[in-house]
């Protein structure tokens, strides 16, 4: 818990990873070792994070919303606290705008200039933007910035926020 609260120290090795501060390898190193598998042996840290993330997969529900709002005509960016090695590049070209990466810049949600990063590479005013996230203190942190923002807790209550936000009169 400590690593992985939002609102972790900003030395704490999650942190110095989506910053690019910190190796891939030596997260892994250090996560493995303040980590012992049920029976008790130690965790192989070589790999670690590739198999703690193997299961996981784009929401198809949520990439055919990205789709439509592009088709609609809709700026779309993905900002993402991450190192950023492995994602579908191709993908992310074909569904945003502008993707940022925090391990690539050195800065990391809710930090108000990584925002600022985005809305300069967007070239939009705050007001004029929609930001969708799982982590509550990461729609604060856009909300502090002058972003619209939805705490996405799926994608049907996002689809149905972010209808009421465009279709409804406010359009971004």
């Amino acid at each position: 818990r400590r690593w992985l609260g939002r609102d972790a120290a900003r030395d704490n090795p999650v942190h110095l990873l989506e910053t690019g501060r910190l190796a891939l390898s030596e997260f892994e190193h250090r996560l493995a070792a303040a980590l012992v598998t049920l029976d008790g042996a130690p965790v192989r840290a070589e790999g670690l994070v590739d198999r703690l993330f193997a299961g996981m997969r784009h929401d198809p529900v949520m990439v055919d919303l990205l789709r439509t709002a592009r088709a609609a005509g809709l700026h779309t960016a993905l900002l993402s606290n991450s190192w950023g090695n492995d994602y579908p590049r191709a993908l992310l070209d074909e569904l945003c705008d502008i993707v940022v990466i925090s391990g690539e810049i050195g800065l990391r949600k809710p930090d108000p200039a990584i925002y600022r990063h985005l809305l300069n590479q967007l070239g939009l005013p705050p007001g004029r933007c929609v930001f969708v996230d799982d982590f509550p203190v990461n729609v604060r942190g856009a909300e502090a910035v002058g972003m619209r923002a939805i705490h996405h807790v799926n994608p049907v209550t996002t689809r149905t926020a972010l209808h009421e936000l465009i279709v409804g009169g406010a359009r971004p």
